[in-house]
Order: structure tokens, then C-alpha cells, then sequence
């Protein structure tokens, strides 16, 4: 059977070097798949073997760097906001008046924001979407503490002892 690859040594050399830099497992084991198969000549079932990959997908990988050349060893990962309403500028610039508010000492009620974020974007959105886009911009939740740190158990119960005075 004829092999789709060239096995020369400009290749191999090129192949060699491009592991050697490698970031991520993906693109090394690619590389490894190609490499295997210049190098030793190795089958499709053995480099699977290797890989742990399914024979077809040797195959395909095989095919796809005689026809793409170098080009499928850059993956590009998927990553980013794809189901986002706003980008990061616009949530910033919808939170400014509220941000002012805060500045000002005034109390931020999440079902105001939400309001005010559906009817920016025209649908409803879930209340979470609110926490999260708060979230995003470093605000936090601030409440009051339950006792005080420096609350003394036993100066309290023995302070409600004491008979109070007018009574």
C-alpha cells in the first residue's frame, strides 16, 4: 500500500522539534501519531495501540497531514462566553449606576437588577444570571455578622441574671 506521508528526514526533523514544543497533550499526541508513522513505519493498529486511540481515528489523523500538512497539528480550543447577553464593556457600563448607589451607601436588591437587566436585553433571565453577572464583576454578597467576634457567652448569661431596674 502506498503511504500518504514522506518519510525524508526534513520531515522528520521538522516533526522532532515541533514535539519538543508542544503545550498540550492533544498536539503532542498528534504529533506522536505522524511521527510514529515516518520514523518506523508503524500501522495504524499499532499506533492506536499506543495512543489509545481507535484505528480509524489514526487513520483520519494520517489523512488529514497528508492533505492539511502541519496545519492539524494547531487545534485551537474552544473556550469564551458563547451564550453570553452582553459582553464583559456592556455588563460593566450596566452596572455603573448601580455601582454609584453602592458608593453612595445605598442597599443593592438583586430583583431591582434583574429588572432592569431584562429589560435591557428584552426576555427573562433566571436569577442566577444576576448572581453570576455580579459575580463576574467582583461583587459579593455583605451581611452582618451573626454575634460578634468578641461576644462573651458567659458575660451575656450572667448579665440577663441581674434583676433590671424598673422592674
Amino acid at each position: 500500500m502506498k503511504s500518504l506521508i514522506v518519510a525524508d528526514r526534513p520531515t522528520i526533523n521538522t516533526l522532532a522539534e515541533r514535539l519538543k514544543k508542544a503545550r498540550i497533550r492533544s498536539e503532542y499526541q498528534r504529533i506522536q501519531c505522524i511521527l510514529l508513522r515516518v520514523t518506523i513505519g508503524a500501522t495504524a493498529q499499532a499506533i492506536g495501540q499506543v495512543l489509545g486511540w481507535s484505528v480509524n481515528t489514526v487513520r483520519v489523523m494520517h489523512s488529514r497531514y497528508a492533505r492539511e500538512g502541519s496545519a492539524v497539528f494547531d487545534t485551537v480550543r474552544r473556550g469564551g462566553r458563547r451564550r453570553q447577553n452582553m459582553t464583559l464593556q456592556e455588563e460593566a457600563e450596566f452596572l455603573a449606576p448601580f455601582m454609584e448607589e453602592a458608593e453612595r451607601g445605598g442597599i443593592l436588591v438583586v430583583s431591582g437588577i434583574k429588572a432592569a437587566y431584562e429589560a435591557r436585553l428584552g426576555k427573562e433571565v433566571a436569577e442566577s444570571t444576576v448572581y453570576r453577572l455580579l459575580h463576574r464583576h467582583n461583587w459579593r454578597k455583605i451581611a452582618p455578622r451573626r454575634r460578634h467576634p468578641k461576644a462573651d457567652p458567659a458575660a451575656q448569661a450572667a448579665f440577663k441574671k441581674t434583676p433590671g431596674i424598673g422592674r
